[in-house]
């Protein structure tokens, strides 16, 4: 294991659904065991930690992110024992675990709500936002806009309304009152007293409540996270903390302190505008978003990804860009869901193999931590007839056998079905086959993934973007400890010219990273490519020899 406390600033991180992954058992639901299984096909992989989906038990309507019980582990997942083993097997292969922390609210059937909604005077009464109205916090938006009416639900037993930022079955913690803190640091406690490496602490800017303010990203939520920090920081050595916030960059830079918050934060605006300028055939989304971005504190990172377990949220982006990807991306209504659109990345890509090497390519040389999302690797499928958000957290598909060898439980019985569809159905979109397959997108991102972790400047390095007349091109350098790298990208669906100014690189000579060949050397002339259909080419910029005398 890398003992280096920055370990995640160089990180890959590969994003599971324990109930999606393997089952063990035979009775549906992928578990722990099944989990353990699988972990030489991740170490093989390449990736280095694995971020689990809540493991809790819950009524699941919410896909676990409804929490019963802070301190166990769902029964159709397996027990704390096995979780325990997960952790060993994984560390002894170098993997690192990071769980769910979800810190602004419980079910509404965890012991502590129950309690409190019974008995006025109960201590954990005053662990829920209560009122006897629901004209309070008027200016919080509803983020649920597609099931939710109000922030308020009235509760007959309690006879108060509760309020909660998210679904009404998910009541918010109080965070005003110091034993809620106190209990939600014990709970990060006990798992990192498990060996967790971290915690993707979910829905980070709503811990607390004030009038006259949109109640998030307040100081008071800042004041606590730092204690979260402080207690990992203290008691614990090299554990991380990433933070879930739906915000913009210059919003989301406040949770990182100065350096004294979270390690990591999810740069969420960037997702949509990878989207964007692929199908536009234009650079300009990445460029201007990147250039928003803000500077962090040299131990901090941000965390990149193209497709996860939520929708794709379009949150970040003007009224005209969502109805923009809407049309492109979601032309039927049951592709959308809120304000995002439900699908995987190789439907988004229309399976186009080429379109979803250049999507990996931006996210593995693009500044951040790169987040796989299960399944993307194979180019799995969706399926838009299933409920909420679960069309993109179907079984995972191992093999051509029956239930895509994700379970030998009768079909009827799977928590989910699989794909079975002709294009992306388990028959031909498989891992078993693809590993058979030198060619494959699996043995591609295995590739990819190695040379990526080659070279740390693509986790370390500063950007610096190059102009080019043609604005089908995306040209930038990543530079770090006398390290350089030249990335460019045809985001166009045709051959394009690629002109760039490249004069301050004078004398060296662009190595081509995936087949180690050199290009000719640059000189004080435009330097020029030709660049076939959503083609992309890493360069080491290789400084030359001096000459002995």
């Amino acid at each position: 294991m890398d003992l280096d406390p920055l370990w995640y600033k160089k990180a890959l991180i590969y994003e599971l659904h324990i109930r999606a992954f393997h089952d063990s058992n035979g009775d549906g639901h992928g578990d722990i065991p099944g989990l353990i299984e699988k972990l030489p096909y991740l170490q093989d992989l390449g990736v280095d930690c694995l971020w689990l989906l809540p493991h809790y038990p819950s009524p699941l309507r919410d896909d676990g992110y409804d929490i019963a019980d802070y301190y166990g582990i769902h029964p159709d997942y397996g027990t704390l024992a096995d979780f325990q083993r997960l952790v060993e097997e994984a560390h002894k292969r170098g993997l690192r675990i990071i769980i769910e922390l979800v810190v602004n609210h419980t079910s509404d059937q965890h012991p502590w709500f129950q309690e409190a909604r019974r008995d006025p005077k109960s201590p954990k009464r005053n662990w829920y936002v209560w009122s006897d109205t629901d004209e309070s916090y008027k200016g919080a938006r509803i983020i649920f806009t597609d099931t939710e009416r109000s922030n308020w639900t009235w509760d007959p037993v309690a006879k108060q309304y509760f309020w909660h930022r998210f679904f009404s079955h998910q009541p918010d913690l109080n965070y005003d009152n110091p034993e809620v803190q106190e209990a939600m640091l014990d709970v990060m406690r006990f798992w990192l007293n498990m060996g967790v490496d971290g915690f993707r602490c979910d829905a980070v800017p709503y811990l607390f409540e004030r009038e006259g303010t949109n109640c998030e990203n307040l100081p008071e939520t800042h004041a606590f996270l730092k204690r979260l920090r402080k207690t990992i920081d203290s008691e614990y050595q090299g554990k991380v903390l990433l933070a879930e916030a739906n915000q913009w960059p210059a919003d989301v830079r406040v949770y990182f302190g100065e350096g004294d918050e979270f390690h990591m934060g999810f740069h969420f605006p960037v997702m949509p505008r990878l989207f964007m300028a692929v199908r536009r055939e234009d650079r300009t989304p990445i460029v201007e978003i990147m250039q928003q971005t803000p500077d962090i504190p040299d131990t901090c990172q941000w965390a990149i990804f193209l497709r996860n377990h939520d929708e794709l949220t379009l949150e970040m982006v003007t009224d005209e860009d969502r109805d923009y990807m809407y049309r492109e991306y979601a032309t039927d209504p049951r592709m959308r869901i809120n304000l995002g659109i439900r699908r995987r990345l190789a439907p988004l890509m229309d399976n186009g193999r080429r379109r979803i090497e250049l999507m990996h390519s931006l996210l593995f040389t693009l500044p951040g931590t790169p987040v796989l999302y299960y399944g993307d690797e194979i180019g799995m499928g969706d399926n838009i007839y299933l409920g909420d958000r679960n069309g993109v957290r179907t079984p995972m598909q191992w093999t051509g056998d029956r239930n895509a060898g994700f379970s030998r439980a009768d079909y009827a019985r799977l928590f989910a079905p699989v794909i079975a569809d002709p294009v992306y159905g388990y028959q031909s979109i498989n891992v078993e086959a693809q590993e058979r397959q030198k060619s494959s997108l699996l043995q591609w991102v295995k590739r990819m993934i190695g040379i990526r972790q080659r070279y740390p400047v693509f986790a370390m390095g500063s950007l610096r973007f190059l102009t080019t007349e043609n604005r089908k091109v995306l040209a930038f350098v990543r530079e770090w400890e006398g390290q350089t790298v030249l990335v460019v990208c045809n985001l166009s669906r045709f051959a394009q010219p690629g002109v760039l100014d490249l004069r301050e690189f004078e004398g060296s000579i662009p190595v081509e990273l995936i087949g180690e060949t050199p290009f000719p050397r640059i000189s004080e002339l435009p330097y020029q490519l030709s660049m076939g259909p959503y083609m992309f080419l890493w360069f080491r910029l290789d400084k030359p020899v001096q000459a002995k005398e």
